[in-house]
């Protein structure tokens, strides 16, 4: 067990549990009580034909809805003169096909339901027959199964009343074959995504509940199984935002996996009348705070694990804001929502769910209070912002460890934006498919994996230290062990120690968002026993010229941040290159990395800060090493700004 203990204005004594401490049992019976009552009728999944007129009313009520409806509905026009999907595999994935297949089913389906123009019902049951003859819909990648499930069990209720019954007996019984059976004994076994703590679970779990809640009255038996295992089994991914809603996998998979989570809460609830106490999960219920402070002023993401930097329209924030009644939570989604709708309105259906905005609503966006956020768990992370308009500083910065699903060794890195551009950047994930294409284990994360020789995915890539040459300890875990967000000094400080087990005997960084509007990352290393060079590095788009051995100035698009070490050691400022190191890596477009190296003597001790100041403007400082030193001891505010300029 891990505790995280916070200082200054917070004050959090907080503990997490193994997954299955937070799991609410639900038996059965149960299940069985639910299911006995008579089953709605067709459509059911989310929306019934009486709920529809109300939500015709809201979408005429409101402009924004109104052009997302419209450019739903040129996006069905468009569908009626497009070929039927193929089975077309690209590698181990069928994901591509299964992701197109719902995003047509909801446009087709909603189009029909309306507007009853025969065009969308014939084109939806077109491609609902041709994808139930296709020969699997790859159980091997079952997230493939899952999503093409929940778009035949859409496109299956939505226009039941109006298919062919000769249609929906094939319609449904791909459903129950190629879908719902496959994930019973997958190689005589149980899946090992029924159990799994990441976003394979929320998919799965979810396009199987939606699934057989579309065909229930068929297959109550099926259902009874499928509905008890679903909302105890997504109850183990719904820990991982425990305690505070920070999602390990990064923002993009938090619109992945929540998305299915709410998906599959969106359909008990809307079937069954009951969502068996889902969506009162603590953690789950704050993640939508957690997705909003992780996009910066720029609308990138902190992209760290596998999650790539451009943020856009999320229909489930929609979901959030409405449940929980935070319109707060659409404060990023409303700025891009304006952006696209002057840009590119047909760019609003680009979501494969984006239908579903338009059963969500979107309520007026309000400002958020809260200028940072701190979430502990698995990957703790913090972010702070000196506003919330588009020119504001932006930190970030996480702890965790290498070892959870699809982490980076990223311990202690960093995002910046200054000026509506961003400084540090994270290079982010690899293509998976060209990886596993060329015979790496892209998947294996023990410390031997061919995971860390990839360029993109080990410490040398990242905005955090590397020591020896080493990579970081794939066992270790860093927590967040200081976090304030008094706006006289917001700050977090992340204990890195463990991730360097064997490299330095203490690793600590602590990172501000100062009141100057400068940034600071600080480190208090101590060496092992033997002697240590470790290596500071940044990367940036932006241009650098070195003007000192502590000062350089970075520039791009006609800004510059100002960037300075402080610190006792010898140090050298130097660039070096984010260039491919083999065939494995992807090219990194007009980036570099800044930094230096510090040699640490056995068991020597030193604080390194480096401060970085927007604009072109020295400003002075004059640092006390000894006034910002041990971040690991609570100091006090006043000890903490002595001297920072």
């Amino acid at each position: 067990m891990k505790r995280f203990v916070t200082i200054a204005a917070f004050v959090l004594s907080v503990s997490f549990t193994c997954a299955d401490g937070h799991i609410t049992k639900i038996p059965l019976e149960q299940v069985r009580q639910v299911l006995d009552k008579p089953v709605a009728s067709h459509p059911r999944l989310f929306i019934s034909d009486q709920e529809l007129s109300g939500v015709m009313r809201q979408i005429q009520a409101s402009d924004e809805l109104k052009t997302l409806h419209r450019e739903i509905l040129r996006r069905a026009d468009g569908l009626t003169k497009e070929k039927p999907l193929e089975r077309i595999q690209t590698g181990r994935r069928l994901l591509s096909v299964s992701r197109e297949a719902l995003k047509r089913l909801l446009t087709l389906s909603w189009a029909y339901r309306t507007t009853c123009d025969e065009r969308y019902l014939k084109r939806a049951e077109q491609e609902m027959l041709v994808i139930a003859d296709f020969s699997d819909w790859n159980p091997s990648h079952f997230l493939d199964v899952a999503e093409m499930t929940t778009a035949l069990a859409v496109g299956y209720d939505w226009l039941y009343n109006d298919l062919s019954i000769r249609s929906r007996d094939k319609i449904r019984r791909a459903i129950v074959q190629n879908g719902i059976r496959p994930s019973l004994y997958e190689n005589q076994r149980p899946g090992w995504w029924i159990s799994t703590h990441n976003n394979w679970n929320q998919v799965c779990h979810g396009g199987m509940a939606c699934g057989v809640l579309a065909i229930m009255e068929d297959e109550p038996t099926l259902a009874e199984t499928i509905i008890h295992r679903s909302v105890n089994k997504v109850q183990i991914a719904m820990n991982e935002y425990e305690p505070h809603g920070a999602y390990p996998e990064g923002p993009g998979y938090w619109v992945y996996g929540t998305t299915y989570n709410v998906l599959l809460i969106e359909a008990l609830d809307s079937v069954l009348g009951t969502d068996f106490g889902l969506s009162e999960k603590s953690g789950f219920v704050k993640s939508a705070e957690y997705y909003l402070h992780a996009a910066g002023p720029t609308g990138l993401y902190f992209n760290y694990a596998d999650c790539g930097s451009k943020s856009g329209l999320v229909p489930v924030v929609s979901w959030f804001a409405k449940k929980y009644d935070n319109p707060s939570l659409l404060w990023n989604q409303k700025k891009i929502w304006d952006s696209v709708t002057k840009r590119k309105p047909s760019d609003l259906t680009r979501s494969r769910t984006s239908v579903m905005t338009l059963l969500w609503d979107m309520p007026e966006a309000t400002q958020p209070r809260r200028l940072s956020w701190m979430g502990q768990g698995v990957n703790p992370v913090a972010m702070f912002r000196s506003a919330w308009e588009d020119d504001a500083m932006y930190l970030a910065i996480k702890g965790g460890t290498p070892g959870s699903n699809h982490a980076h060794m990223d311990i202690g890195s960093f995002v910046i934006d200054a000026d509506g551009l961003r400084w540090a950047i994270d290079l982010g994930a690899e293509s998976y498919n060209k990886i596993e294409s060329l015979g790496m284990n892209l998947w294996d994360r023990t410390q031997a994996s061919d995971r860390w020789r990839i360029f993109r995915y080990n410490n040398f890539s990242h905005n955090t230290l590397t020591v020896n040459d080493q990579f970081q300890k794939v066992g270790g875990y860093a927590s967040i062990i200081q976090y304030s967000p008094d706006k006289k000094f917001p700050h977090a400080v992340v204990d890195m120690t463990e991730v360097y087990e064997g490299q330095l005997k203490k690793a600590v960084r602590g990172a501000s968002l100062l009141p100057s509007g400068q940034i600071l990352i600080q480190d208090e290393l101590q060496a092992a026993d033997q002697s240590a060079t470790v290596r500071w590095a940044m990367v940036t788009p932006a241009k650098v010229n070195i003007k000192s051995d502590t000062r350089a100035t970075l520039s791009q698009k006609q800004k510059t941040m100002q960037f300075h070490v402080v610190t006792k050691a010898d140090v050298k400022l130097a660039t070096y290159s984010t260039e491919p190191r083999s065939r494995f890596d992807a090219e990194n477009g007009d980036t570099r990395m800044i930094g230096f190296d510090v040699e640490l003597a056995a068991n020597e001790k030193i604080t390194i800060k480096v401060v970085m100041t927007p604009g072109s403007k020295e400003i002075p400082i004059d640092l006390d090493i000894k006034n910002v030193e041990n971040w690991s001891q609570p100091l006090t505010v006043r000890e903490q700004l002595t001297n920072i300029n």
